[in-house]
């Protein structure tokens, strides 16, 4: 080891020259800090001032253990002066834990001398080290779980034993290696991995950390996974004064509110289930494409791209084959740019397009559907995406969806309804809810019966479909006769006016001829009293909600759920718009429609 590394190595021991940075680990799901992870620094002015220098020379200079007692004094002492809520997170070798020469209850003396106690730490065991001994590792990690500590595995996945280790230790906590997080929205291989570990986190009721996130593409599909404990540099860096309390702002970003916002996966941008595929230039040659795939004897089609990495077509192993193979095929082609053999016109379509819109596109063009469509960010190349991947992940959000919906009008129920207006809320979206309620249906389905009454229904969610088939809104069945519509739009009133004259007019051919001349007919109320009952109509609430100032989706439908009440409360097929716009605004009309 270089004598002056040795020196100064020496010097930040003696005088104790450490600083300690933290960065928080955000809880999205629950919008709080959960902890912060406690990382050491070296003098600025200092060759060891990062920590992979300063760490590698104490291994040389077989001081790790009195380094790490070091910056872990220096952390709680630190983190202590902060008043920080949330727990500390301290990098912790396995190899310190097992040195004979390591002083044992030091942090615990540690804790209590700056007034922390054991519950607020996490022991982070690295797994990059490799542990000769794992049962005397396993009476460390015990020890320190019995003084209170919690114990997270950092880095899994990236050194000896991996699941092993998660097993055998049963911790509270597995922080997953950035390299299995870094571009994980590109990669088919990474994403089938973190689904794997948010499962058997599930199973084994461990909390799952993902660090080294620097992309919001990267945060999106681990929320998706329901992997919602996160850390990097797109959220916060590394400091001596973190964040206090969670911040929303990183959350807020474009790319994540464009995919939140849309309350169906149908609508969830193609871009997301785009794969790493092998890119060429237009200008090879056929021969050097064929010594490609005799290369990857997996490899079945290569990407061509221009001078700026723009797609221009798609070359598959089975062209080229079939060109080889007849009468002097090489002869001639060898030399020709693979342009002369390859498909000039792919399937090309941007990231943002929506999967419903791609899979429309496929159902009106004449595509194989074993070939794969090309997917480009801003015109350049991005991935590829096989289309039996996109009908196969549309059939299968159809039947997650179908659990959800309500089974005689098929439109979504009361959780995707929430759903879509929680979204709402969280991305600060202004929209229009619409509560429609059929007037006297009770007693419409005592008389006519069963049948009639569900074809009433029907017909209200037809009338729903046509007339908001050309609006930006969500259609959604609560159950029974109510239903709700939110539009993002200006079209909320125009479109329930003419849902309600629609149905007025349309009414009348469920009724007998009799009644309908009458306007209505004899019935009995709940308490067996004889009224007069008059022909069905529908009440429509309408409430533009502050999302500012609302929390929930509950509070909103209760707001809709007044309008609704006071349309009830008018003759025949009301609408009632109010300006209500939180929960404890006094209620008035602005506008009606009364048929």
């Amino acid at each position: 080891m270089n004598a002056q590394l040795a020196d100064e190595l020496t010097q930040i021991l003696q005088r104790g020259t450490i600083t300690t940075v933290f960065q928080p680990i955000f809880a999205i799901d629950r919008q709080q800090i959960l902890g912060y992870e406690a990382l050491s620094r070296g003098p600025q002015d200092s060759a060891l001032s990062s920590p992979s220098s300063l760490f590698s020379c104490a291994m040389a200079a077989n001081k790790l253990s009195e380094l790490e007692l070091l910056c872990r004094e220096t952390a709680i002492k630190t983190f202590a002066s902060l008043n920080h809520s949330g727990k500390l997170f301290l990098n912790v070798s396995p190899n310190t834990l097992l040195d004979p020469d390591h002083p044992k209850g030091q942090t615990l003396s540690l804790l209590k001398k700056y007034g922390l106690g054991a519950h607020q730490v996490v022991i982070e065991l690295t797994e990059q080290d490799k542990v000769d001994d794992t049962n005397l590792l396993l009476s460390a990690v015990e020890h320190y779980r019995e003084l209170g500590f919690s114990i997270a595995i950092d880095d899994l996945g990236a050194g000896y034993s991996g699941l092993k280790q998660w097993s055998e230790i049963q911790p509270d906590i597995v922080k997953i290696d950035r390299y299995f997080i870094d571009a994980c929205d590109c990669s088919v291989v990474k994403r089938e991995f973190l689904k794997s570990i948010s499962e058997l986190a599930k199973a084994t009721n461990t909390r799952v950390i993902a660090e080294g996130i620097e992309r919001p593409e990267e945060l999106l599909l681990l929320s998706q996974l329901g992997i919602n404990n996160v850390q990097g540099f797109f959220l916060e860096k590394p400091s001596a004064q973190p964040s206090l309390q969670f911040n929303s702002h990183p959350f807020e970003d474009k790319i994540i509110t464009r995919v939140l916002e849309s309350e169906q996966d149908l609508s969830m941008s193609i871009g997301w289930l785009a794969i790493s595929q092998l890119a060429v230039s237009h200008r090879i040659t056929c021969k050097e494409a064929h010594n490609i795939f005799e290369k990857d004897k997996a490899q079945a089609f290569v990407v061509a791209v221009d001078d700026d990495n723009k797609p221009v077509g798609m070359l598959y192993k089975e062209q080229l084959t079939e060109v080889f193979a007849s009468h002097y095929g090489h002869a001639l082609f060898d030399k020709k740019a693979i342009g002369a053999v390859m498909d000039c016109q792919p399937f090309i379509v941007d990231e943002n397009e929506k999967l419903d819109s791609v899979s429309q596109q496929i159902s009106d063009s004449d595509v194989d559907i074993r070939r794969d469509i090309i997917v480009t960010r801003d015109n350049l190349y991005m991935g590829v995406v096989p289309l039996k991947h996109i009908l196969k992940h549309i059939t299968e959000e159809k039947v997650r969806n179908a659990q959800h919906a309500n089974p005689l009008t098929m439109l979504p129920g009361n959780i995707a309804i929430n759903d879509a207006i929680e979204q709402r809320i969280y991305n600060q979206l202004p929209f229009t809810l619409a509560y429609f309620d059929l007037n006297h249906f009770k007693p419409f389905n005592d008389l006519y019966g069963y049948a009639k009454g569900d074809a009433i229904i029907k017909l209200v969610a037809e009338l729903l479909r046509e007339q908001c088939h050309a609006s930006n809104c969500f259609i959604g069945h609560i159950g029974g006769d109510d239903f709700m519509v939110i539009f993002d739009d200006d079209n909320a009133l125009p479109i329930c006016q003419g849902v309600a004259k629609a149905f007025d007019l349309l009414v009348c051919d469920y009724f007998n001829a009799e009644h309908i001349q009458a306007q209505g007919y004899w019935s009995h109320d709940r308490q067996g009293k004889a009224c007069f009952t008059p022909l069905l109509s529908i009440a429509i609430g309408l409430v533009s909600p502050d999302v500012a100032h609302c929390q929930n989706a509950h509070q909103i439908a209760a707001l809709a759920a007044d309008a609704k009440k006071e349309a009830k409360s008018q003759t025949g097929s009301y609408v009632f718009e109010c300006q209500r716009t939180q929960p404890a605004a006094p209620l008035y009309r602005l506008d009606q429609y009364q048929a």
